[in-house]
């Protein structure tokens, strides 16, 4: 029997319509010759640092850095994966094939051998690797299955990247979060891609604010109802500007010369998923995770492929197809129809095999569109539009410039007219029914180029001149759109497509994952949204600015690591180097941060009030937050008890969903990722990298000095049953524990406590006494 697993039950009902595996079982499908089962994306995860060593359960300065070795793999304690996972169990011991039919990309490559691995799959297996779900390239896909092994390098890359996001976002929260957090309900989120992105918003932020407007001049007159500047340009001094004011105005204009160049206007690239995130938040103000979870649905639903890409291209072996898929597109067939009376052609910027790994641009599939939500609608209108038009021909264009001279005084005008429209056609709600009134040129700059009239070489007349004071202006606030490009060229902001392409390779964070980063930071209270405009907190700008470990705040140094995933998955560089590499950081950074005096502490402060700081030079009116307030109801609190040597620790059972959240969602893994503690036979050993080959860095545990547990945090004794709160009562050094009934009350450093606390007292009271309702202990 072959087993195919896929990522989700919609995904296996498509598959298992496919293969005719057509009677349904419980947690899967079975017939002809197949059996169907699915995940719920992930069913395992890395350990928590608790499930390796009872040492790591409390958080503890002590303890840091924590380097498992090796890193292990669990179920996730959920009820329904326990159960589907018992499911795909059994059926894997009785297999004589494994399909692996995951989403095919890295997460899913992830997702799907760490299942197998956990059940100890010893049949061999094979991988589907299809970039839609109709059921044309489901069959293809199954005539065309590939061993397990020619994706080992993605699996690597995936796992390289999930531990380094867990080495790092796991030791730097910690170490962080128990030198600078000023509240015990204050976990200080640090991850490998969220804090560079946060720094990002946090510097442009920075730089928006201490901006100073310089003023400056500009010369300009108006001839035959065209706008002519001045070509020495800018003046800096009002009298200079004047005085060459003063020489023009009593001059006619002359024309001198003109010039008409013909040009082209290509039409817009086809979609990757940032450039379909940057184009939905523009146009319909879709956040970024919106536009993902639209484009993933219209995946599912057969209309577009597969969304999770980094590529505007398509590949050779598409360009058959792509008759069918223009047919199949009913509802713009006024613009398809020109593109199929005619040859398609087949352009280098849209068939380049070169530009296309594992899958290609987002496109239509041709399947009859269904019914769509009015938000699916628009994403699938503006996927078909930019499909069309990359087969319609170029936009001409003539640019003019005209050159003209009063007086002396050079003067400059040009103007652009558009000699045949080609793809702009489409973009003309007057076309089609769906069509958007849609611009792809459109940014946040108006189009200044103007139509000029016919001008005459020689001609001249009267004009009328004038004088502009302006000022300069500041950089713009991020947008989700703005900092999507941002993320995906690691800080340099570039507008030539070409350019922004090659940049790619050193992005910050995956298309897939980028929209999660920026969630993240909403919901860590790091940033807030105003308008479309995105506003670093206090609680943001105080922990960037916190941070002297450069490598943390750093999208450049950040994208270099990107690069080197990348290479992993080319197979061009080693996991274990990439690991080895993140564990010298780690144990770098925390040395690094035991010793910085210069630390200081970060504040809480609530959206309102970070609004309020973001705001303190725009008059702009504030939206509600994302999020809720740092230390509210929804917020697991932190409890700090001393160690043996006065260190401070956190009871890891307080932040047990804090810090699982933390491992699944806060980095360009995009989830949780780790190596399973089962070692596959002779038929699987290529999918498991043996991390305690490389050169891993032993787990220090350093002592230092009490002067390192700089805080502690008092617990609530009325809340706790086991006191008796009729009663007031105050304790000292010497008494015994009101808590626990055994211990003694001992001196802290900055408070008192049981001695008991090592058994899991962990009573606390500031000094000199604690007054609070409690038994007596007579």
């Amino acid at each position: 029997m072959k087993l195919c697993i896929a990522e989700k039950p919609s995904v296996a009902r498509d598959i298992a319509a496919v293969v005719g595996a057509d009677s349904r079982k419980n947690g899967y499908f079975e017939g002809g010759g197949f059996q169907v089962t699915w995940t719920y994306g992930h069913l395992c995860t890395l350990q928590e640092p608790a499930d390796y060593s009872p040492a790591w359960k409390f958080w503890s300065i002590a303890s840091l850095p924590i380097i498992p070795q090796p890193f292990r793999i669990k179920l996730i304690d959920v009820d329904s994966y326990k159960n589907q996972f018992s499911i795909i169990e059994k059926l894997i011991a009785d297999a004589d094939e494994v399909i692996n039919c995951g989403d095919a990309g890295q997460e899913g490559e992830l997702i799907q051998r760490w299942v197998m691995h956990k059940a100890k799959c010893k049949c061999p297996v094979k991988r589907l690797w299809i970039s839609s779900l109709t059921e044309e390239a489901i069959k293809e896909g199954f005539n065309s299955l590939r061993p397990s092994s020619d994706f080992d390098t993605l699996y690597q890359a995936g796992l390289a990247r999930a531990i380094g996001d867990w080495l790092l976002g796991m030791n730097a929260t910690r170490i962080y979060t128990l030198r600078c957090s000023s509240s015990a309900a204050s976990v200080l989120s640090i991850g490998r891609v969220q804090t560079p992105t946060l720094a990002i918003i946090v510097n442009r932020f920075k730089e928006i604010q201490n901006f100073s407007p310089s003023p400056f001049w500009e010369l300009k007159t108006v001839y035959r109802n065209v706008t002519f500047n001045a070509l020495k340009g800018k003046f800096d001094s009002e009298i200079d500007a004047e005085n060459s004011l003063n020489i023009i105005k009593s001059h006619p204009l002359s024309i001198k010369s003109i010039s008409e160049k013909k040009g082209v206007e290509y039409p817009p690239k086809l979609f990757d998923l940032t450039s379909l995130q940057v184009e939905c938040n523009k146009k319909f103000a879709f956040s970024a995770d919106d536009t993902l979870k639209i484009i993933q649905s219209l995946y599912e639903k057969k209309f577009t492929t597969y969304p999770r890409v980094d590529t505007t291209y398509l590949s050779d072996d598409i360009y058959p197809k792509i008759p069918g898929i223009l047919k199949g597109l009913n509802g713009y067939e006024s613009l398809t129809q020109p593109v199929l009376n005619a040859k398609i052609p087949k352009s280098k910027k849209v068939f380049d095999n070169s530009k296309v790994t594992d899958h290609h641009a987002i496109i239509p599939t041709g399947q009859q569109k269904g019914i769509l939500t009015e938000s699916e609608n628009k994403v699938y209108n503006l996927v078909v539009l930019h499909f069309i038009a990359n087969f319609y021909p170029e936009a001409k264009v003539l640019t003019t410039t005209v050159l003209a001279d009063v007086n002396g005084v050079e003067f400059k005008a040009a103007g652009k007219q558009i000699q045949s429209p080609g793809w702009r056609v489409l973009f003309s709600n007057s076309n089609a029914e769906n069509v958007t009134d849609y611009n792809p040129k459109d940014d946040a700059e108006p189009n200044k180029e103007q139509v000029l009239p016919h001008f005459v070489e020689g001609e001249s007349g009267p004009h009328a001149p004038e004088v502009l004071q302006k000022y300069t202006t500041p950089p713009k606030y991020f947008t989700e759109a703005t900092l999507l490009r941002a993320m995906e060229t690691a800080g340099k902001f570039v507008d030539n497509e070409e350019l922004r392409d090659a940049l790619k390779e050193n992005g910050i964070g995956r298309p897939s994952t980028r929209a999660a980063i920026i969630e993240t930071l909403f919901k860590r209270n790091y940033i807030i949204k105003e308008k479309k405009n995105l506003i670093p907190t206090s609680r943001g700008i105080e922990l960037v600015e916190m941070i002297n470990y450069d490598l943390l705040k750093s999208a450049e140094l950040t994208g270099q690591w990107e690069r080197k995933l990348r290479d992993i998955e080319k197979g061009n560089y080693l996991a274990d180097n990439f690991i080895g590499e993140l564990k010298s950081m780690v144990v770098d950074l925390v040395n690094q941060v035991k010793s910085d005096n210069t630390l200081k502490m970060i504040s809480i402060v609530n959206d309102t009030d970070a609004k309020t700081k973001a705001k303190s030079k725009s008059a702009r009116n504030s939206q509600p937050a994302r999020n809720s307030q740092p230390g509210s109801k929804t917020q697991p609190a932190i409890k700090i008890q001393s160690d043996s040597n006065s260190q401070p620790t956190v009871n890891e059972m307080s932040l047990k969903r804090q810090e699982s959240s933390n491992n699944r969602k806060q980095n360009s893994s995009g989830g949780y990722s780790p190596i399973s503690d089962y070692t596959p036979n002779s038929a699987t050993s290529k999918d498991t990298i043996n991390i305690q080959k490389s050169n891993d860095i032993q787990n220090t545990k350093n002592t230092i000095n009490s002067s390192d547990a700089h805080k502690e945090v008092s617990t609530n004794l009325a809340e706790n049953d086991k006191l008796d709160k009729s009663k007031i009562y105050s304790v000292k050094e010497g008494d015994r524990c009101p808590l626990c009934g055994k211990g003694i009350i001992i001196r802290g450093r900055t408070q008192l406590g049981c001695n008991r606390y090592k058994e899991g007292c962990n009573f606390r009271a500031p000094f000199p006494s604690y007054n609070t309702t409690s038994k007596s202990n007579s």
